[in-house]
Parts: C-alpha cells; structure tokens; sequence
C-alpha cells in the first residue's frame, strides 16, 4: 500500500538517517550506504490486501547491524520510520533486530525501482506489507510506540500475517 505519490529522490541528496534514543547518531550517503556489508535474503511478502508474493529475493543491509553502531539505549523499545514521501510507520526494536529486516536496495537481482521503494525501503518479512516502508529516509528510536499512517486509520499496530493482525 502506498500512501503518498512516488517521491523523486536524487540520489546526491539522498540520506539515511539512525538517531533518537541511541548511543551515536548515524548518518550515511548514497555512496556511503552502498560500501556498507550487503547481504541477500529470500522471503515472502504479505500485503494486508490478501494477496502474497512468495520468494522475493531481496538485497541490502541489515537492519541490525546499523542499529548495532548506533548503540540503542536501554529505554529504547520502537522505531519511528520516516519516509520521503511523509510516511511514517512504527516498529518495535526487537522486530527491527531480527535477522531478516533489512534496508533493501535491490529486488530480485535489480536496483529497486522507485515505485517498489527505490532507491531503497525496509522490508520486514514477517510483517504485512505496510511495515515494510518504502523510501526510507530516517529511523527514529524512541521510548514510547507512537502510531504510523496507517496505524492511526485503524490497522493493527504491530501486522503479523500469521495472525491476520490487519486491523485493531
């Protein structure tokens, strides 16, 4: 689901940003980002809308190995994720460590297309679609859950397919 219009992101001005209740705020290019450790993975995709698409092979870096530069905090325990488009989502922290979310920049062996997210969205494999943002412009921990765009029109907060957790 999208909210918003496709975003033009140019990729000289392009940033992501880790900061909020961390030890050290983080902030990288494009350039930047690309020279980071990269790493594929193979998941399914579940959208809220009732459809799958199975075996998506995804590209790009873990989540958890920038929230583990950034140093969370103790109190820590969700995620803000702000978009370029003006979207937000919220997380908790422990499904944003889990091995498979991942800052992805390539969808099946080609950059992400900008409609798909590009130049690259958070996928969460194990949450419906909404939670696996596109267009990622910062990652805001915080203290208290504080709902998203969609979870504020009354989706489920946390979206666990396997639970059908689609809405509240």
């Amino acid at each position: 689901m999208t909210s918003n219009d496709t975003p033009k992101i140019d990729l000289a001005n392009w940033r992501l940003r880790i900061f909020g209740e961390v030890e050290a705020v983080l902030k990288f290019t494009w350039e930047e980002f690309m020279a980071l450790a990269q790493t594929g993975q193979t998941s399914d995709f579940h959208c809220v809308t009732q459809w799958s698409k199975l075996d998506v092979a995804w590209e790009g870096v873990p989540v958890r190995h920038l929230l583990e530069q950034a140093q969370p905090r103790a109190q820590a325990k969700y995620a803000t994720v702000h978009c370029y488009d003006g979207y937000t989502t919220n997380l908790s922290l422990a499904d944003l460590l889990r091995d498979s979310a991942l800052f992805a920049r390539m969808l099946n062996g080609s950059p992400l297309p900008p409609d798909q997210g590009g130049p690259m969205r958070l996928v969460v494999p194990h949450l419906y679609g909404w939670k696996s943002a596109k267009w990622i412009e910062s990652l805001e921990l915080v203290i208290k859950n504080k709902p998203g765009f969609w979870e504020e029109l009354g989706y489920h907060d946390r979206g666990d397919p396997w639970k059908e957790e689609r809405f509240r």
